[in-house]
């Protein structure tokens, strides 16, 4: 065991003279793997980074939340002209579901419109993300609530003029939090009475972060822009209670669904329900896929570095025939010159790969500074994939050289060297 452990020493003793005497050799050898390792591993990066923003963004909301719509969170098996056909859910289905579906913790209905200008005096905020609901949200997404309190039914029923603040919105027009409550602000040209200040979040990767996002009730909303207005894009938000099977709870709900929009049994679903989990899911399928045509794309790389190092390291083992077959001749083993080449090889390799990985570090710093709160990650895995990946294209790379430099005849060795 000792005379092993003494042969690979000695072997990578001999790989890293060989690496310092030929300087220039030795940086372009390192050229390839390193784009290499750099490109997989910036794909890798990009791509957990993405799925990582993504999941934080949706995080607030328990993966049992429901969404019922006329629009599907994922691929679906019904053409587009026919769903796009398909009608709103309309604020008596939400008041039917909440009254008829069993097992249901909270219901919400919600309107997806446009940013607006909120105002205070001579202060305003642009690009306002308009939050139009139904009291019961607020349990759905477990809003956190600094200073004030969120509307309640009676104030979402009839529609009351009240508002709640996300905190960018309140810190922007009031300074602070605590001086926001009670105060009038414009919007739609209206005054609404500031009731709630939500904790601050962070912005999420899509500009959807609650502190630049304000609450209203969604009666509110549905008398200004009309009840029968086709632009809302109005959803179902539907929470389950804790331990009901998820699948039952959906074929119920679909079944409620069906009953009170009159469907017919031969009848497809005029309507989508979406679950959270499932477009997690698809999330996760996603970026999978990501991932495997980065990885083809950025193999190429890697191969065209491999076939470098390969070179090389045939011109090494034909440069130092001569070198080879005297330290045969002094009672050098086949297996000392066949380390020999493999570690130089592979030292080669795993250099090339720790510089790609400096470079990713690098860049993902800078693209942090310029991307605001989304963040690119270098993880730990990351980092330990790229040297193996580094190491194993040195071994494979390395291998056939290595393998005809331990072959060589000392004396033919000899005599071709000279």
């Amino acid at each position: 065991m000792l005379i092993y452990l003494r042969i690979l020493k000695e072997s990578f003793n001999f790989a890293i003279n060989a690496l310092k005497n030929n300087k220039l050799r030795t940086l372009l050898s390192l050229v390839g793997v390193t784009i290499g390792i750099f490109s997989i591993i910036a794909v890798l990066a990009a791509v957990d980074s993405l799925k990582k923003e993504i999941e934080g963004s949706i995080s607030s909301l328990d993966n049992s939340t429901i969404f019922v719509g006329r629009f599907s969170f994922g691929p679906t098996d019904v053409p587009r002209w026919k769903y796009e056909q398909f009608p709103d859910v309309t604020y008596e289905e939400y008041q039917y579901l909440k009254r008829n579906t069993p097992n249901l913790y909270a219901a919400s209905y919600t309107l997806n419109v446009a940013s607006e200008t909120i105002k205070y005096q001579d202060k305003s905020v642009s690009n306002v993300e308009i939050g139009a609901v139904t009291e019961e949200y607020y349990d759905i997404e477990a809003l956190q609530i600094a200073e004030g309190r969120f509307f309640n039914e009676p104030e979402s029923i009839s529609g009351s003029p009240v508002i709640v603040l996300g905190d960018e919105i309140a810190r922007t027009l009031f300074g602070s939090g605590p001086e926001a409550i009670g105060k009038k602000v414009r919007l739609y040209g209206r005054k609404f009475n500031v009731i709630g200040v939500l904790k601050k979040e962070g912005s999420g990767l899509f500009g959807n972060s609650k502190d630049t996002a304000v609450f209203l009730p969604v009666n509110m909303v549905r008398r200004i822009y009309g009840v029968n207005n086709k632009n809302l894009f109005p959803f179902i938000v539907i929470k389950p209670e804790k331990g009901v099977d998820q699948g039952e709870f959906i074929a119920l709900l679909s079944q409620k669904m069906r009953q009170v929009r009159g469907l017919k049994p031969d009848e497809i679903d005029t309507f989508f329900v979406n679950q959270l989990q499932g477009f997690a899911d698809f999330i996760d399928n996603m970026t999978g896929q990501m991932n495997v045509i980065g990885l083809i794309i950025s193999g190429f790389s890697l191969l065209v570095g491999g076939f470098g190092i390969a070179n090389i390291m045939f011109v090494s083992v034909k440069e130092r025939t001569n070198l080879i077959g005297i330290q045969k001749s002094l009672g050098a083993k086949n297996k000392f010159i066949l380390f020999q080449f493999l570690f130089e090889a592979v030292i080669l390799a795993v250099i090339g790969g720790l510089i790609g990985l400096f470079f990713v570090f690098i860049v993902s710093l800078i693209a942090s500074q310029f991307t605001g709160d989304f963040q690119f990650v270098l993880s730990p895995w990351n980092m330990f994939l790229g040297t193996a990946i580094s190491a194993i294209i040195g071994l494979i790379s390395g291998i056939l050289p290595a393998i005809s430099a331990s072959r060589l005849d000392p004396v033919e060795a000899i005599r071709t060297g000279m």
